[in-house]
């Protein structure tokens, strides 16, 4: 993965991430035109695919709903680096398939703008413009599996060999 960071402080919230008046839309597209809006007009329209937020402490606290990890992964953000996460939000980005790193070192030392390379498998981090490269303990292979899959239902269905329950509804 590589792309431009987006730099965040510490305790970004749901609300933050995706204002409360948009839960009533449900697809990852509609929800990204609105993704922190508040934090950073612009950011919607600005952010690129493979992107990296990389943000403070406890990024994603407030409520449990999925609607904030699913409106940055609308908007194409490869990937979260904070120095820490709510624990619900980690789990609801995990099971939607958004890839989601540790790594106090990394978000001190990025700026907003540098590009960011993240190697999942060998748990890497590297920031271009400093050229420096930061560890973080990779995924074990059963989540590696669901970030790859697409998230923890696309990866039930493959474990289980079968179709996507909405494939099979529509059929």
């Amino acid at each position: 993965m590589s792309g431009a960071a987006w730099k965040f402080g510490d305790n970004v919230d749901t609300d933050i991430i995706i204002p409360a008046c948009y839960l009533n839309v449900s697809t990852p597209e509609e929800l990204a035109c609105h993704c922190l809006e508040g934090a950073s007009p612009g950011f919607a329209s600005e952010v690129r695919p493979g992107d990296v937020i990389v943000a403070g402490e406890n990024f994603g606290c407030g409520s449990s709903r999925e609607h904030a990890p699913l409106a940055i992964k609308g908007c194409g953000v490869a990937c979260i680096v904070a120095r820490s996460f709510a624990r619900i939000f980690y789990r609801n980005a995990i099971n939607i398939g958004l890839p989601i790193l540790e790594c106090p070192e990394a978000v001190e030392e990025t700026e907003q703008g540098d590009r960011m390379e993240v190697d999942l498998e060998g748990g890497r981090i590297t920031n271009v413009r400093t050229g420096r490269t930061y560890r973080t303990p990779p995924f074990p292979p059963f989540v590696m599996g669901i970030i790859e899959a697409g998230g923890l239902v696309p990866y039930t269905v493959q474990k289980l060999g079968g179709e996507e329950p909405a494939k099979a509804a529509r059929d």
